[in-house]
């Protein structure tokens, strides 16, 4: 199937991270970059006449950071962030971003991020919408089966040949259940293993380093097996 023609532009205060980023997009026929901008003032401007599929943003930025200045659109594009800070992570994803790209970025992760956006609006390619019995799991404990949100599992620890769910309405459920064979079930795009005794709900993230993992009031350790794949995915 041929790719529908998509439009994009870039925000970067550094004039050699616009250029790399050009660079990089020439290799995509199917993403046309209609400009790159130096100041996020004028590609405000742009985008209050304009509309386009996607925007490469940076977030520390003179007058207005990324973060800010995508608060003030008034429709919401696909967001690559571009940065050379990993700690804006958390707060880009609550943001619902495609994805957030650490500078120096190599052109193979690069791709990885417009593949993912070209394959998440291209026609016909677009993910379907869950239907309502993929959005909850059932959950057995304490001799009840409980009906529980995907949104509503902050993270599953395991305990030997028991789990214990940690939920936001229901608290915690002690299950008759392994730590692999729950993570099957989950919606990868929404859980993440990072430990061998725990999966988490990224949604729920509030900080993170390269050593743990906070969740409310409570952190997580990041095991040695798990960092460089947790790594990937955060940031």
């Amino acid at each position: 199937m041929t790719r529908e023609h998509k439009t994009c532009i870039i925000i970067d205060d550094e004039p050699i991270a616009i250029r790399i980023i050009k660079e990089h997009l020439a290799a995509f026929d199917s993403l046309q970059c209609m400009d790159g901008f130096t100041n996020p003032v004028k590609a405000m401007e742009f985008l209050s006449t304009q509309r386009v599929d996607l925007i490469f943003l940076d977030i520390n930025m003179p007058g207005i950071s990324g973060i800010e200045l995508l608060k003030t659109l008034q429709y919401k594009p696909a967001i690559i962030f571009t940065t050379a800070y990993r700690e804006y992570a958390v707060d880009a994803f609550e943001l619902d971003a495609l994805d957030y790209l650490v500078k120096p970025i190599s052109f193979e992760r690069f791709a990885r991020a417009v593949n993912k956006f070209l394959n998440l609006t291209t026609t016909g390619n677009e993910p379907p919408e869950l239907s309502d019995d993929k959005k909850y799991i059932i959950l057995k404990s304490d001799k009840k089966k409980y009906k529980v949100t995907f949104r509503d599992i902050e993270f599953i620890e395991s305990l030997d040949n028991y789990i214990q769910v940690h939920t936001r309405q229901k608290g915690k459920l002690v299950c008759y259940e392994t730590l692999s064979s729950i993570e099957q079930q989950l919606p990868g795009d929404d859980f993440l293993r990072i430990h061998r005794s725990f999966i988490i709900n990224v949604h729920h993230i509030k900080a993170f380093t390269a050593s743990y993992i906070e969740i409310g009031n409570i952190k997580l350790t990041i095991g040695r097996n798990y960092k460089e794949e947790v790594m990937k995915r955060l940031s």
